[in-house]
């Protein structure tokens, strides 16, 4: 078997990275305000209630990218599969995850014959622009009304303090929801295994967290 690919330039790095870079661009009053966010979500911790390890997925209705719905058992079939939760195009810190799982995923999970996709809450025609801007090809899907995300216990709404200050960037993320309304899940990944049972489950709650590939990779070779 061949040794498994290092991978030295993780999500957490990238952020570090990039941090400095938005700061700059927003500007020190905005920055302070998505900085107290980020606290507010650390001290508030992991929300109760959220889906546990031995637990099923519930069978709910997605829409793909073209809008077209299709129950979450007929999208991942009987595979395995590796379910990204994103909180929108609009969010910085989910264009750099989602374009390291592509990158470091996408073969892996071919190779195991493993569905990979991932989910937010936005409508499916800024899905498929965003797919089309920054270069991905991992399926998209759209959870109208964040309505799998709630039977997993990780949605939340960004604080108003936050809102008001995307606005002023021109960003509107309750207008990019299917639903209009302004809550989005939680960054999670989950690995499930051919049956739909999650054999892992991690949630940041501050958003500028993610999972790193290497720990998703470990879930998925254990199955």
């Amino acid at each position: 078997m061949k040794q498994r690919q290092k991978f030295t330039d993780t999500i957490a790095a990238q952020v570090d990275e990039f941090k400095p870079t938005f700061e700059a661009q927003v500007g020190p009053a905005l920055a302070e305000v998505f900085e107290m966010e980020q606290e507010e979500l650390r001290r508030a911790g992991l929300p109760e209630g959220m889906a546990q390890v031995g637990a099923k997925l519930p069978d709910v209705l997605l829409y793909d990218d073209a809008g077209r719905p299709m129950p979450l058992s007929e999208v991942l079939g009987a595979a395995a599969a590796i379910i990204i939760f994103y909180r929108g195009a609009w969010c910085p810190y989910c264009s750099i995850a989602l374009q390291t799982y592509q990158r470091e995923l996408s073969p892996l999970a071919e190779t195991f014959g493993t569905r990979f996709i991932a989910i937010s809450p936005q409508d499916p025609k800024i899905v498929r622009k965003m797919a089309q801007d920054r270069g991905l090809y991992l399926p998209l899907y759209s959870d109208a009304g964040n309505a799998l995300a709630a039977r997993l216990g990780i949605v939340t709404s960004p604080s108003p303090e936050s809102t008001l200050a995307r606005i002023a960037l021109g960003i509107d993320v309750a207008g990019s929801n299917m639903d209009r309304i302004l809550t989005i899940p939680f960054p999670t990944v989950i690995v499930a295994d051919a049956t739909g049972t999650i054999r892992f489950i991690d949630v940041h709650t501050d958003y500028t967290n993610r999972t790193e590939t290497s720990d998703i990779i470990d879930a998925l070779v254990s199955l």
